[in-house]
């Protein structure tokens, strides 16, 4: 019984088994996307709500004008992990990511874990931006005296000021839901219209940064940088180094976008060699974005002015004399919003497609569309999930949860490096990953020091989110594992 158990929670696919399941039956994707349109997904993704509203958070809270400090921490840990999502994404050319690499190396137990957790990543990260979308949209339509019900523009968890001064809590965030739902409808047309749709709103979304960082270093007022590190409080995480190290953990959510490319690798052309342009490209790009803009930010705004502001551009804007360039950022923001939590739903329904045609999960997600060639089932599902998330639950919550979520992930795929250089030593690898074991120890150390510097309330909400997942794998999934089962009949 105990041995029986043991040899189905290890159980893996092997790379040949992989690559043939991806290239074959009536549920095979479409291979229309190049270099740069991967590296445009990995833009549109990383480029959001960490940068323009988690990057206020995490300064006012945790680091100060230090957060620059912890975007360049949390830079480290993802170039490391960048490079082991390159190597196995090139020799596993399949929509999963890290489930995918989990199933070649550590098992069908780890890989449903770290499914299950991508939830985290890719759903609650697209409701995490829908939040910010929301917020920004409204105060867009309030500059032309277009004022959106209270109610129904913050979720029941958060309050509102009205008119005479009293607060009152909110019904639901209804923009947050309109959001998700029309990504999701584009979605589920295809993934070339899709990808030039992100392609044109990511090139609006960098000329808003731009603008940003070059109309604001004229702006900034030295004396918000003192202290540079503010001391610490007293208690971990609220600024000094323990501080910067909680905010890189926060601000770990705005590199989420590069690993979503890996879930487009079966989408891709000449993903042996374009998808290591995709990911470490994208990466790249954006941490220079983020460092510069960071510290522009916190120059223009003193950080604790930022304290529970969700929109801190358009307060640090204020800022400057230039009030026509307030709507055009908050236009461009809202457009690169929408490409984040585009690319996010795209890498979540790959994630679940890729499940179900492993039968871990039901058949619904992995059924494709005749016309579209999309997973569509697998989008409406989420469009509902996401939706929810988005309409009835805070930012400061679900940033968190996304975080960690991540975390895990890059920790798992940095050894799934290790394993697969150990296992599979003369597997065919179009980028290899440098000093190896060093870099993927460093990835998990690195990664895993930012996951214990976040609060305990988020991890409990992981091991709970874990603990619904469990059950599930051992009710429904492990019994209809579709490797299981083979193994099942060849023993017969």
């Amino acid at each position: 019984m105990t041995a029986g158990l043991t040899s189905d929670l290890l159980r893996t696919k092997s790379l040949e088994r992989l690559n043939a399941d991806a290239e074959a039956g009536e549920h095979k994707l479409q291979r229309t996307l190049g270099p740069w349109s991967l590296i445009g997904l990995g833009i549109g993704a990383v480029i959001g709500a960490g940068l323009f509203s988690l990057t206020g958070i995490a300064a006012a809270e945790h680091a100060g004008p230090a957060v620059v400090i912890s975007f360049a921490i949390a830079a480290i840990g993802c170039a490391f992990a960048g490079m082991c999502y390159s190597e196995l994404a090139g020799m596993i050319p399949v929509a999963g990511s890290a489930y995918t690499y989990a199933y070649a190396t550590m098992g069908e137990f780890v890989a449903w874990i770290i499914g299950w957790d991508l939830v985290l990543e890719y759903a609650v990260g697209a409701a995490t931006v829908s939040v910010s979308w929301s917020k920004y949209v409204v105060r867009f339509l309030h500059e032309f005296g277009i004022d959106l019900p209270g109610n129904l523009v913050h979720s029941p968890f958060e309050t509102y000021q009205l008119a005479d001064g009293t607060t009152a809590h909110g019904l639901v965030n209804l923009p947050a839901i309109v959001i998700i739902c029309a990504c999701s409808y584009l979605l589920m047309v295809g993934i070339r219209e899709s990808a030039r749709v992100n392609a044109a709103v990511v090139m609006i979304k960098l000329a808003v940064v731009a603008a940003v960082i070059g109309v604001g270093l004229f702006y900034i007022k030295p004396a918000n940088y003192v202290p540079f590190i503010p001391e610490n409080t007293g208690t971990f995480g609220e600024y000094g180094w323990s501080g910067i190290m909680r905010a890189a953990g926060v601000v770990f959510f705005a590199y989420i976008g590069f690993d979503a490319v890996s879930t487009a690798a079966q989408e891709a052309k000449n993903p042996q060699r374009n998808m290591m342009i995709g990911i470490l490209g994208s990466l790249a790009i954006c941490t220079v974005i983020y460092i510069l803009f960071a510290g522009v930010l916190t120059g223009l705004v003193h950080y604790d002015a930022m304290r529970g502001d969700a929109a801190p551009v358009n307060t640090a804007i204020a800022q400057t004399p230039f009030p026509w360039l307030k709507n055009l950022v908050t236009l461009g923001i809202i457009a690169g919003f929408s490409t984040v939590i585009l690319v996010l739903l795209l890498g979540q329904s790959r994630v679940f497609y890729t499940m179900s045609q492993d039968r871990l999960l039901p058949g619904l997600f992995s059924r494709i569309h005749p016309q579209w060639k999309t997973p569509y089932r697998s989008n409406l599902f989420f469009m509902v999930f996401t939706g929810a998330l988005g309409g009835f639950l805070p930012i400061s919550q679900l940033g968190h949860m996304t975080s960690i979520g991540t975390l895990l992930a890059f920790v798992l795929v940095c050894l799934g490096v290790i394993i697969l250089r150990r296992t599979q030593p003369d597997a065919k690898r179009e980028y290899r990953t440098p000093l190896v074991p060093l870099v993927p120890i460093l990835g998990i150390l690195s990664c895993g020091a930012m996951m214990v510097s976040l609060d305990g309330e988020t991890w409990i909400r992981l091991l709970v989110w874990l603990g619904i997942g469990l059950v599930i794998y051992f009710a429904w999934s492990r019994r209809n594992s579709r490797i299981g089962r083979e193994e099942s009949q060849a023993r017969r």
